[in-house]
């Protein structure tokens, strides 16, 4: 795998662990802490703070800030201006560093454009979740949630398609894959 590619205009300080073939573009900015994995891509105007974890293959649109507390597991997608957010009750005369809540997006799952991950939650394995969702508790694997707050209306492949929601054991249409689907999960066969 090649080098790490820095924009001319992006801001890796020292300190960071940026993995091999990690592209980062114009105006981001990636803190000394941070901790990124190989074959990364970060667009125009990503933030990374100090802590934060982010697997190999992640792949972060513009416009998106990863503040302390966030784990990105591998092959995550963060869509163009989705938000994190670490403290629960935020108020600007009232520090509560101490009290950041960890959020964890767990392998494979994809965040669409707009959407909100409000701290302190776990996003399962290969989850998908919509364009503007606000994401207000834990996500089951596998699970397609929208609106605001989220919720769950069906099932994702790992490929990225739709799997049938009602019970029993499904293929997905796309690539052959097999689910068990229950009232409240998704599982491969």
């Amino acid at each position: 795998m090649s080098e790490m590619m820095i924009h001319p205009t992006a801001l890796v300080d020292e300190g960071a662990q940026v993995g091999a073939g990690t592209r980062v573009w114009h105006w981001s900015h990636v803190s000394a802490g941070a901790r990124i994995g190989a074959g990364c891509s970060f667009g125009q105007n990503v933030f990374v703070a100090n802590d934060v974890v982010i697997g190999d293959n992640v792949k972060v649109q513009n416009n998106v800030s990863i503040y302390d507390a966030v784990t990105l597991e591998d092959d995550v997608f963060c869509g163009p201006s989705m938000v994190f957010t670490n403290v629960n009750n935020p108020r600007s005369h009232v520090s509560r560093k101490h009290e950041y809540r960890r959020t964890v997006v767990k392998k494979g799952a994809s965040i669409g454009a707009n959407a909100t991950v409000v701290c302190g939650h776990v996003i399962g394995e290969y989850a998908f979740i919509g364009a503007g969702a606000v994401v207000t508790k834990d996500v089951p694997p596998y699970a397609l949630m929208v609106g605001t707050p989220a919720r769950r209306i069906g099932w994702m492949c790992q490929c990225g398609e739709r799997v049938e929601s009602t019970l029993g054991e499904h293929e997905c249409a796309a690539c052959g894959t097999r689910y068990q689907v229950t009232g409240n999960s998704c599982t491969p066969v």
